[in-house]
């Protein structure tokens, strides 16, 4: 029988929005495992890093300031890939399947958030381009190493819901709104893991998106300070004053749940927050749950249709 996808919900899992990645990961052996994490060298992508390594993983990170990655994590695999340009995503993809390696685990954790408009290979918007289109064409190109029962995380947020994906204007040539766009690429990293998972369930390969929730790293590089201070994120020395934001070590644990928990053996589809599988909500005030259209098979399928039409890479095609 064809597995499906696993109905939005919570499961139980024993842990919460305050629990850290070690924690999760706490008599849970990676020996022997091969992850990759993009962006595996700042925020929580490096403490998903060091969880994984910690954890017995050999982790690759693909890094576009290869230096600064080396310095941040010493002995850790790290390779150059930009995921704004295709042809170096080709590239690091080439370089991996040389290897003959197989994949484990893939947590795409990489991202920019709310950049001044910006355009990158054929014209595309960056934060779409960067956020989504580089992790689909990624995974696609490393799908012939992908591992049966293979895992693939892809990291949302609680900001897909600013905005759907705007099909009559995906990378914002009327107009560009940042949190708009950051939106989208957010709503387009959910509908990735959907259809991923409906595409490789049948050989074991599950998927999943999560929100990590709010955390203070280089993410928010382009938030002037004095937005920060109007949110109540920060006071006027740069200080975090809201109780309601993560460490990293607490931002890393839910896409490390979703990557190894036994929890979660035979799931997939699902888009998770605070190291459990999320509510479905239909209010646009709060940032929790998750909204029907990211985990809609069939916006999933025309998202995917219409990457792969973008980036000329389709592993199902």
């Amino acid at each position: 029988m064809t597995a499906t996808a696993t109905p939005q919900g919570r499961i139980g899992s024993g842990f919460g929005a305050r629990s850290t990645a070690a924690e999760v990961l706490r008599g849970i052996d990676l020996t022997g495992k091969l992850a990759i994490v993009t962006g595996g060298y700042s925020g929580i992508g490096l403490a998903t890093t060091r969880a994984l390594t910690d954890a017995g993983a050999h982790v690759v990170v693909p890094a576009r300031r290869v230096a600064e990655a080396r310095e941040a994590l010493g002995d850790v695999e790290v390779a150059g890939m930009d995921l704004a340009d295709l042809d170096s995503v080709r590239g690091f993809a080439e370089g991996f399947l040389a290897s003959g390696r197989r994949i484990d685990l893939v947590i795409n954790s990489a991202g920019t958030m709310a950049c001044p408009e910006t355009r990158v290979g054929p014209g595309w918007e960056m934060q779409f381009a960067v956020n989504h289109l580089g992790h689909f064409a990624l995974i696609n190109l490393l799908w012939p190493a992908i591992a049966p029962g293979a895992r693939v995380v892809s990291v949302s947020s609680a900001g897909h819901q600013f905005s759907g994906i705007r099909w009559d204007d995906p990378h914002f040539e009327r107009g560009y709104d940042r949190f708009l766009a950051y939106g989208q690429s957010k709503t387009a990293n959910a509908l990735f893991a959907t259809h991923l998972d409906a595409l490789g369930r049948d050989r074991g390969v599950r998927a999943f998106s999560l929100h990590p929730g709010a955390i203070l790293t280089p993410l928010v590089r382009h938030l002037p300070k004095e937005e920060m201070v109007a949110a109540g994120w920060i006071d006027a020395a740069g200080n975090l004053v809201n109780s309601d934001f993560k460490t990293p070590e607490q931002g890393a644990a839910t896409q490390v749940w979703a990557a190894t928990s036994p929890r979660l053996a035979g799931m997939g589809g699902a888009y998770c927050e605070d190291c459990d599988i999320a509510e479905p909500t239909d209010s646009t005030e709060g940032w929790t749950g998750v909204r029907d259209y990211v985990t809609d098979p069939g916006q999933a399928a025309r998202l995917w249709a219409l990457s792969a039409e973008l980036t000329g890479v389709d592993a199902f095609a």
